[in-house]
């Protein structure tokens, strides 16, 4: 009988132990927020096919990942603050989630409202860190992503330089994973050229589609192609980074190493 059970119990562990051990060595679910303006926003159905780059960028994680897109159009720093925004994130931080930072588009701008001096733009920027790290959780900051500007020799022009720079500046000061968009889309665009690149925007001809009757010619927001494009940009950036949350990105059959 004690042999039996032996053998019983033997079998036993060869057959669940590494059921077990599967199960305690599995990740934890995270969440990765996005916190920024309209192009990196869900769109709503009326602005098809305006996409925010967040729109494809969640649907390449595993699933112990909810991508929680809380960027919205027209937002800067300031902005996204003073509506309750960031706190719908900080609040709600986890250790082990990520949060995407990238604003600027809106920041940058002196006739808007939600425009902030520089000073202000790299306090927040600082704030978002702080709070970010303070749950136990990590800031990604990411440069405002560039728009779509050629000088009369067809090359690319910077539209967001200072504000960039700062996102640098304060994601080298406080040792932040930084993802450069305005310099990688810059190269993009600059890489499809004067006419192709408009394939990027959401550029339309009228009646093209009935959400834009009259046509649009939009060099800031993105089409289907260009939001897909500056996605990949980003996911391959965090696999470069080496960044633990690379390791729950699938991609593969996107080519991306």
């Amino acid at each position: 009988m004690k042999n039996r059970f032996y053998k019983w119990g033997v079998f036993a562990l060869c057959v669940f132990a590494p059921a077990v051990l599967s199960f305690m060595n599995a990740p934890s679910h995270i969440t990765v927020w996005l916190a920024g303006d309209s192009t990196m926003a869900d769109k709503a159905v009326k602005a098809y096919p305006e996409t925010g780059w967040g729109m494809p960028f969640k649907a390449f994680f595993d699933s112990t990942v909810t991508v929680k897109n809380i960027a919205k159009n027209g937002r800067s720093t300031k902005s996204f603050i003073a509506e309750g925004l960031w706190a719908s994130i900080a609040d709600n931080l986890k250790p082990g989630d990520y949060v995407l930072i990238q604003f600027g588009h809106n920041d940058e701008v002196p006739t808007k409202a939600t425009y902030i001096p520089e000073a202000g733009y790299t306090a927040n920027l600082v704030r978002f860190v702080n709070e970010t790290r303070a749950k136990g959780a990590n800031p990604i900051l990411i440069t405002p992503v560039a728009r779509r500007k050629f000088d009369k020799d067809g090359k690319v022009q910077g539209t967001h330089d200072v504000y960039a720079a700062l996102v640098r500046k304060v994601a080298a000061d406080m040792n932040v994973p930084m993802i450069d968009l305005d310099l990688e889309a810059q190269a993009l665009i600059q890489k499809f050229g004067v006419e192709d690149s408009k394939m990027l925007f959401n550029y339309l001809t009228p009646g093209e589609n009935p959400n834009y009757p009259d046509g649009k010619s939009d060099d800031t927001h993105f089409s289907e192609l260009g939001a897909r494009k500056v996605a990949e940009m980003v996911l391959a950036d965090i696999k470069a980074l080496k960044l633990d949350l690379a390791n729950r990105i699938v991609i593969s059959h996107l080519g991306i190493k």
